[in-house]
């Protein structure tokens, strides 16, 4: 299994930046991609970045040119830099990982528990 431990949320106004981190940990497997979810109250979980091992992201329309998804094979981290935040923003941020895992091969996705952004208008 994988677990994943979020950190960096926080609260910050309106214009601010954050930097989330998540980070995987387990044994017998390998990352094949990390990303990030937010869900406002409300709200379906939607997606905000994901990126591959090998360094292929993908962003929702909403953070493009604010948001930055990067990945740090060696640690098994992925972070997510937060610019120019807006009250929107304002949601719980869920890690997810890809991961192949052995005995027997396979890939599972895994979830964190999730960490608050407040954003201050």
């Amino acid at each position: 299994q994988v677990q994943l431990v979020e950190s960096g949320g926080g609260l910050v106004q309106a214009g601010g930046s954050l930097t989330l981190s998540c980070a995987a940990s387990g044994s017998d497997f390998s990352i094949n991609a990390m990303g990030w979810y937010r869900q406002a109250p409300g709200k379906q979980r939607e997606l905000v970045a994901t990126i591959t091992a090998r360094g292929s992201t993908n962003y929702a329309d909403s953070v493009k040119g604010r948001f930055t998804i990067s990945i740090d094979n060696a640690k098994n981290t992925v972070y997510l830099q937060m610019n120019s935040l807006k009250a929107e923003d304002t949601a719980v941020y869920y890690c997810t990982a890809g991961a192949f895992l052995t005995k027997p091969f396979r890939l599972n996705n895994f979830w964190g528990q999730g960490t608050q952004v407040t954003v201050s208008s």
